[in-house]
């Protein structure tokens, strides 16, 4: 008869998620999973394999709870416009101001961490940057059959232009730029959607 596990598996991996998130694959030890997962070392091998298992689980709970997150940021308002306008200004001034760690995007962190070494994880990050492209470009059409935008404007390719720029303004931020600086680059990107002008 198989033993039933005696821990919540989605908690666990919620806390292994932000362990991971905070620290990286290589300074998230053993102990520090297995304690703020509240589990034991055994149960964490059995519920989800090692250390590397584990971390692509928590990535991809993340990467599907982003862009859900993202998707509704951009689908939630009336202006197409003003929801990239948000969506990069909670990204880039007001995680600028917080004074706790800067975690970033987990996707991001594990892009620049493992990817260049580890091919499942360089697919995994991109699979996702993508899916936000895709997200992306689904916004701007909407906003071009509503008339907000121009037609002229090439969804995919802006879509995939505001994705690079995202992920350059999530990295940055982690070495608190100043709030100006991210303001002016984030107007200049922005003016993509009219075209550049």
């Amino acid at each position: 008869m198989v033993r039933q596990r005696e821990f919540d598996t989605e908690k666990a991996l919620d806390a292994a998620m932000h362990i991971f998130w905070e620290k990286g694959f290589e300074a998230s030890s053993l102990r520090d999973l297995t304690s703020g997962m509240g589990i034991q070392r055994p149960s964490l091998y059995g519920a989800f394999g090692d250390k590397q298992e584990l971390f692509e689980a928590a990535l991809r709970r993340y990467n599907t709870w982003h862009a859900s997150r993202v998707r509704s940021r951009l689908h939630g308002g009336t202006s197409v416009k003003t929801a990239f306008r948000e969506l990069f200004e909670q990204i880039g001034i007001e995680e600028n101001r917080k004074s706790d760690i800067h975690r970033g995007c987990f996707c991001i962190n594990t892009m620049v961490e493992l990817a260049p070494h580890d091919s499942k994880f360089a697919v995994l990050t991109r699979e996702h940057q993508m899916y936000l492209a895709a997200i992306f470009k689904e916004a701007i059409e909407y906003g071009q059959q509503r008339g907000e935008l121009s037609g002229e404007l090439h969804a995919e390719a802006l879509a995939q232009s505001l994705v690079v720029s995202m992920i350059g303004l999530t990295v940055m931020v982690k070495s608190k730029p100043d709030d100006a600086f991210i303001k002016q680059s984030i107007d200049m990107t922005l003016s993509l959607l009219d075209g550049g002008k």
